[in-house]
C-alpha cells in the first residue's frame, strides 16, 4: 500500500496521534495490514488513521497502548486532543453535513446556515466582523445544494422565538429570510418548530448545536465563538440526543410555530 506522509506532529494534537500511530508501528516493524488486524480495521482504515483523515478511537488507543506498552500514550493523547480546539473542526463538520442523512440542529442566535437567504448571510457576516465576506457568503449558499438533490437530508430544526425576532441586516432583509422560513417549513423533508418566549428559560440556552447522522454513524458539532467542537465520542454524542429531545420538548408543534414565524413576518 502507497505511503502518504504523516501530518506535521507541531500543528495539534490529532496530527500528533496520527504522525505516533505511523512512528510506533514502523519502530514495531509491524505493516498497515498486521496492525489494521490487531485493531480490528482495514489496512486503508488504519492508512487514513496515520494521514490524518480519520481518527482512532477509545478500543483502539487502549489496544495500541498495551501492544506496545506505552504507558497509556494513545488513550491520554486522545483525550486532550478530544478537550483541546481544532481550527479544522468547522470544516471536518461540513464533510459530514454532506454525507448526513438527518442533521437535527437547536439556533438560539441566528437561522441556520442552511436556511439563511444570501442578503442574511452577508448581514450575519457583517456582524462578525469577518474578512472576505463574499466568499463565505458563496460557500454558505453553496452547502444548502444538499437540500435539493434527489435525497435530501432530514432536517429537524428547532428555533428559540429570539431568532425571529432579532432583525439581522434591518426589516427588510429579515423579512425575506422569514418569508423563506415559512415556504421552506412546508418541505417534506423539513421539521422546524419554535420554543415561545412564554416558555421561559430552557435548556437550549446553553448554546446552539447540531447533530449529524449518516453512514459514518452519529456526530455532533457545538458552535463557539472562534470556531466550533466537534464531537465524535459516542458517549458525548448520546449526552447530546438526550439535551436535544429535552429542548424539543419545549418547542411548539410544526403549525404553531409556522404561525409564529408568519406573525414574526407581519410585524416585521
Amino acid at each position: 500500500m502507497s505511503q502518504t506522509n504523516p501530518p506535521d506532529p507541531n500543528t495539534s494534537l490529532w496530527a500528533w496521534l496520527a504522525h505516533d500511530l505511523r512512528f510506533y508501528r514502523e519502530k514495531s516493524g509491524l505493516s498497515q495490514e498486521k496492525l489494521g488486524s490487531i485493531v480490528g480495521r482495514s489496512p486503508s482504515s488504519l492508512s487514513n488513521c496515520e494521514a490524518g483523515r480519520r481518527r482512532i478511537n477509545e478500543n483502539d488507543a487502549r489496544i495500541l497502548d498495551d501492544l506496545w506498552e506505552t504507558g497509556g500514550h494513545f488513550q491520554r493523547l486522545l483525550m486532550f486532543a478530544r478537550l483541546s480546539h481544532d481550527p479544522d473542526w468547522f470544516r471536518e463538520h461540513i464533510s459530514y453535513e454532506i454525507r448526513a442523512d438527518n442533521i437535527r440542529t437547536f439556533e438560539g442566535l441566528w437561522v441556520p446556515g442552511l436556511l439563511q437567504t444570501p442578503d442574511y448571510a452577508r448581514a450575519s457576516f457583517t456582524a462578525a466582523g469577518v474578512a472576505s465576506i463574499d466568499d463565505l457568503v458563496d460557500e454558505r449558499i453553496l452547502r444548502q445544494e444538499i437540500l435539493s438533490r434527489e435525497d435530501p437530508p432530514l432536517l429537524d430544526i428547532i428555533l428559540d422565538e429570539a431568532v425571529l425576532m432579532r432583525h439581522v441586516g434591518g426589516p427588510a432583509v429579515m423579512k425575506e429570510q422569514l418569508q423563506r422560513l415559512v415556504a421552506i417549513s412546508e418541505s417534506p423533508n423539513i421539521i422546524l418548530r419554535v420554543i415561545p418566549f412564554t416558555e421561559g428559560a430552557h435548556m437550549g440556552q446553553d448554546g446552539s448545536f447540531k447533530i449529524l447522522t449518516g453512514d459514518f454513524g452519529d456526530v455532533t458539532y457545538v458552535e463557539a465563538p472562534h470556531g466550533g467542537r466537534l464531537i465524535l465520542d459516542g458517549s458525548e454524542v448520546k449526552s447530546s440526543m438526550e439535551r436535544w429531545a429535552r429542548i424539543g420538548a419545549k418547542a411548539l408543534p410544526e403549525g404553531p410555530s409556522r404561525a409564529l414565524i408568519l406573525s414574526a413576518m407581519e410585524s416585521t
